[in-house]
């Protein structure tokens, strides 16, 4: 599985629970278009993080590059259905910070 992680912080953090909705909305879409096979939000517990970590943590898992291409590739039309969904997440963060990992080994690696 390959992973894309996001980090952020909330423009106005009272609207939390309307955040991970809209998450939801637009992760679940693109899940049930196939082109993701799960996701998750989490979010910072009791402020404990090291200095600097953001308030929420969202995992997005692709089987493999090609599903996560064809996930940006849906999302880069900016047709209006897809970007209503994505205008409600991204509008709502700040101090957005974006990762890609890995499993590890990978499966076709040589011992």
């Amino acid at each position: 599985m390959n992973y894309y992680e996001i980090w952020c912080d909330l423009r106005d953090t009272s609207k939390d629970l309307e955040f991970c909705d809209a998450v939801n909305r637009y992760l679940g879409y693109l899940h049930g278009k196939g082109l993701l096979e799960t996701f998750r939000i989490t979010r910072r517990k009791f402020g404990f993080a090291p200095e600097g970590f953001a308030e929420f943590h969202i995992s997005i898992g692709f089987k493999d590059l090609a599903q996560l291409d064809q996930a940006f590739l849906r999302a880069a039309t900016r047709d209006a259905e897809v970007e209503a969904l994505h205008r409600e997440v991204y509008g709502a963060i700040t101090n957005g910070k974006f990762a890609l990992y890995r499993d590890f080994p990978d499966e076709v690696r040589a011992r």
